[in-house]
């Protein structure tokens, strides 16, 4: 008998087959939706690039909270705009494993660049006197490096574990490619399909809860000073509201996919299955651009063509 993973070299997903007679409608609105993400991540990235002033720790952060986004978004959106024009959605095995790749390492770096801006807040507003020293120019470097480098690791760990599975299946239920259905599909369990799963979510954890405990110090500390509220309110608040916009999607995502109802119609599954692709790619570059003062004023004075 062959071995299974020698003879499924090609996954189906499911998702878009009553779609037939809108289908040239969602994908117009999803080429625009893709176009918007490009256009409002690009204008953030250009502006800190070309903006010597802005060559700060939190811009930077910010620079790479929207690299992540137009990275995560890559692995999604082109290959859907091809299956809304094609009568067959299928992927191959190794395309399904990059794709289940590429979103989780990039939903990994969003929490681990927000943990990084939530730290550079605490040290910027609680300890003022020593920012410069701590958030240096080379530290700073190697923050963003293992920002990028942990999740690629830890992902690349997981997605090996995935690909080593014996496969008894063929069928994604879902509009596109994770680990987790992958291993679904698996012959057998195995204890590493169960322990890097668990360690990820656990380290993950951990982020969120530095998260939390710098914004406890940094909410003791601003009420104490007039000057401290403000520029809580200025920096940290956009900061907030993008950790809670992709926590909030992620986990809406993940509890669904896990725990969710099979009996809800199926665009309102895909809905689901989109949220965290659609909203904070589009949110956090929005939110920093209309709330951070240098960001909002370079933006509008390139627009006005003034220098």
């Amino acid at each position: 008998m062959m071995d299974n993973v020698s003879v499924i070299t090609m996954f189906t997903l499911s998702g878009l087959n009553g779609t037939a007679n809108y289908r040239v409608t969602l994908f117009v609105l999803t080429l625009l939706c893709y176009f918007v993400i490009w256009l409002v991540n690009l204008t953030i990235i250009v502006t800190i690039i070309v903006d010597k002033s802005l060559h700060e720790p939190m811009y930077i952060f910010l620079c790479n909270l929207c690299i992540s986004g137009l990275y995560g978004t890559a692995g999604f959106y082109p290959k859907f705009l091809i299956d809304l024009l094609s009568p067959t959605h299928v992927i191959s095995y190794a395309g399904c494993l990059l794709q289940g790749f590429v979103l989780h390492s990039a939903a990994c770096a969003d929490f681990s660049i927000l943990a990084l801006m939530a730290y550079d807040r605490y040290v910027a507003i609680c300890q003022p006197l020593v920012y410069h020293s701590v958030m240096t120019t080379p530290r700073v470097c190697v923050f963003v490096f293992f920002t990028w480098l942990v999740p690629f690791y830890l992902l690349f760990m997981s997605t090996i574990t995935t690909s080593n599975s014996r496969l008894c299946g063929s069928h994604i239920p879902k509009i596109y490619c994770v680990n987790w259905l992958i291993s679904n599909l698996a012959c057998s369990a195995s204890l590493a399909k169960i322990i890097i799963p668990a360690f990820n979510y656990t380290f993950y954890f951990g982020h969120f809860m530095i998260v939390v405990w710098s914004y406890v110090y940094l909410i003791k500390k601003c009420l104490r000073s007039k000057e401290n509220r403000s520029k809580f309110m200025q920096t940290c608040v956009p900061h907030l509201v993008s950790l809670i916009v992709v926590v909030v999607c992620l986990l809406f995502d993940l509890l669904y996919m896990r725990f969710g109802s099979k009996q809800l119609s199926q665009s309102v599954q895909n809905f689901m299955a989109i949220v965290f692709l659609l909203i904070p790619p589009i949110l956090n570059p929005l939110i920093y651009g209309f709330k951070l003062t240098q960001i909002r004023n370079r933006i509008q004075n390139f627009i006005c063509g003034k220098r």
